[in-house]
């Protein structure tokens, strides 16, 4: 089956004023629009046009050698794309962590304002172009860690519960290369209903 690009769940200009309106019209409709025709054409006419990507992604290691490297970044681009939409909401949506998302967060790191800190730190330390992401492990505890290019959590074994992309294209227009402002920006966006969602399912 192909992929088919999720629409956005929010219009271009409703994170504004913390990711403006053109860098979303080119980051969705260029950047993650190319992700989905590199990796469909990667795939057609083999044994993995027939599988879903989430799958295809969770076994990367076995997936044909001669395909594998253009799956890992154009399948890895149109997932990791789609799952960071998925936890952003205008500044009004975004609210606070819920019940369950405030105690696991402070289970596993003592309070939200340090899991802030080691979450930004982790994503500005990120070299170069990838992302940090907010994950639970087999114990149901939340880690922080960072994937370089579009490698993603889910080839690990790990459950992502949030992300955030720091390729410069996610911020340049805006932010020029301050990389800090925009992961401070980042947390007014928080899509921390979806988060609880990811959580409790």
């Amino acid at each position: 089956m192909a992929y088919t690009q999720p629409e956005l769940p929010f219009s271009y200009d409703a994170l504004e004023p913390y990711i403006d309106k053109e860098t979303m019209e080119i980051h969705y409709g260029k950047h993650h629009t190319a992700y989905c025709k590199k990796f469909n054409d990667a795939v057609a006419g083999t044994k993995y046009d027939k599988k879903d990507l989430f799958d295809i992604l969770k076994d990367i290691e076995n997936v044909d050698e001669k395909i594998r490297t253009v799956v890992r970044n154009n399948g890895g681009g149109a997932w990791n794309h789609s799952f960071f939409w998925s936890v952003l909401c205008s500044k009004k949506e975004s609210g606070q962590p819920g019940k369950n998302t405030s105690k696991i967060i402070n289970d596993s790191f003592g309070s939200y304002s340090e899991f802030k800190k080691r979450f930004s730190d982790a994503a500005t330390a990120v070299f170069g172009s990838g992302w940090a992401w907010l994950v639970l492990n087999n114990s149901r505890k939340l880690e922080i860690v960072k994937t370089a290019n579009q490698d993603s959590t889910i080839s690990r074994g790990l459950k992502p519960i949030l992300v955030i992309d720091v390729w410069e294209h996610t911020y340049y227009l805006k932010y020029r290369n301050l990389r800090p402002d925009f992961i401070e920006a980042f947390f007014n966006i928080i899509n921390w209903k979806q988060v609880e969602e990811y959580i409790n399912s």
